[in-house]
């Protein structure tokens, strides 16, 4: 490409790192990642336990490990859109 050209993305030629593209959506959207996270911990935690399980069936255990994976995903998108909506509404209201 030459530099008399212009770019047909321009917005991915910008010089912004992966790192602060990252922080932005992370300060955009904070329980999104909380959010993954916390499924990837009950996910590692189940896989561990999945060992010490004791006399518990496998069926059983993977459904607990499910409903709790889920139900912490489910819960921080649900504090996140709480979150957007008291931001958006409460602390500055639209004109």
């Amino acid at each position: 490409m030459s530099p008399s050209q212009e770019s047909v993305f321009p917005d991915y030629e910008t010089e912004t790192s992966q790192t602060s593209k990252l922080i932005k959506k992370f300060k955009d959207t904070p329980f999104v990642p909380i959010g993954m996270g916390g499924f990837f911990a009950v996910v590692a935690y189940g896989l561990y336990k999945l060992k010490h399980r004791g006399d518990t069936k496998m069926s059983l255990h993977l459904i607990h490990m499910r409903v709790a994976a889920q139900g912490f995903a489910v819960g921080a998108l649900t504090c996140g859109v709480l979150y957007s909506m008291f931001r958006d509404y409460v602390v500055k209201p639209k004109e």
